[in-house]
């Protein structure tokens, strides 16, 4: 009779920076449970991206704070990465695990929630204090992925963001746009499905033609292949700001209502130069849902992120 593995259910349903910060938290269960199946509960449309996650053996598509279609015994482990209360912490202890890992709320003891921790780290010392092992959060690169890029070696400036208070006005992104395809730079704007509107606008208002809109025309695999061999991004606090993270490529980033001290990319440097660079002139009481453009991200000038450019290892 074949001899089952134990088996780990991780819960992370969110969005994809959400996933990408919980990478490190990730490797460090694997690192605690080596013989244990490794389950990660996401949703579909991240599946691909989190096929590309190397310590995962089966991803379970989720939806959020919904119950899990589990299937055959219970997990020995269960761990919640998605919140800190019992809505989420319930989703995995209705699969009976052997052992339950959640932060402390009412019924689930555990570790203490911080509310001004980097969400990378929060969920690294989850792990660390509840299953005893050392995380390293600067572990959070993915695979790359199995398709080629639609194009390598380009710069992204991806103007889009879920929230409006969190997207850098339309004519700044092009303003950018527009100087680095003047120094040269094949610069290439992407978004997603709902942003390919916004991202022929800033190629419009940029001078820059129908082929450097690659929003709408790129699956996710496809466009973190963009990011992984992209020459730099240019981005809000979005999920390819993790992307160009997760792929070490250089990167300026722009924050508004949000403070980067709990989303921002780690502190790197190759070749005596930052590998990312944060712009933010907030005081993290903004609000990351917003409807109108965050004061603190329209503070941010074009010239303030043309220097922070100068300042890359690319340049």
């Amino acid at each position: 009779m074949a001899i089952t593995a134990p088996r780990a259910v991780v819960l992370r349903p969110l969005g994809l920076g959400d996933l990408l910060t919980g990478v490190p938290a990730i490797r460090a269960i694997r690192s605690a449970v080596p013989d244990h199946r490794l389950v990660l509960a996401t949703t579909a449309a991240l599946e691909p991206l989190a096929q590309l996650i190397d310590v995962v053996d089966e991803v379970l598509p989720a939806r959020e704070l919904e119950p899990l279609d589990w299937t055959g015994p219970s997990p020995e482990l269960a761990v919640d990465l998605h919140g800190k209360g019992p809505a989420s912490h319930a989703i995995v202890a209705e699969l009976e695990p052997a052992r339950l890992l959640t932060f402390d709320s009412p019924g689930y003891p555990g570790p203490a929630w911080y509310a001004d921790e980097h969400e990378v780290h929060r969920w690294c010392r989850l792990v660390s204090e509840g299953l005893g092992v050392a995380a390293d959060p600067d572990a959070l690169d993915l695979a790359v992925p199995p398709v080629p890029p639609p194009v390598a070696g380009a710069t992204v400036v991806h103007p889009g963001a879920a929230y409006p208070g969190r997207r850098w006005p339309p004519d700044r992104f092009a303003a950018v746009a527009r100087h680095l395809a003047g120094l040269g730079h094949d610069v290439r704007i992407t978004g997603g499905p709902t942003e390919v509107e916004l991202a022929a606008t800033v190629a419009g208002l940029a001078g820059l033609g129908e082929e450097a809109v690659l929003a709408g025309r790129t699956s996710s695999l496809e466009l973190a292949a963009v990011v992984a061999a992209a020459r730099v991004v240019v981005c809000g606090d979005t999920g390819v700001a993790h992307l160009a993270t997760a792929y070490r490529r250089p990167s300026v980033v722009l924050f508004g209502p949000v403070s980067p001290a709990l989303w921002g990319p780690p502190v790197r440097h190759e070749n005596d130069g930052p590998l990312h660079v944060v712009l933010w002139h907030g005081d993290g009481a903004g609000d990351p849902w917003g409807t109108e453009l965050d004061p603190a991200l329209a503070k941010v000038t074009v010239d303030e992120v043309l220097r922070a450019l100068d300042a890359l290892p690319t340049r």
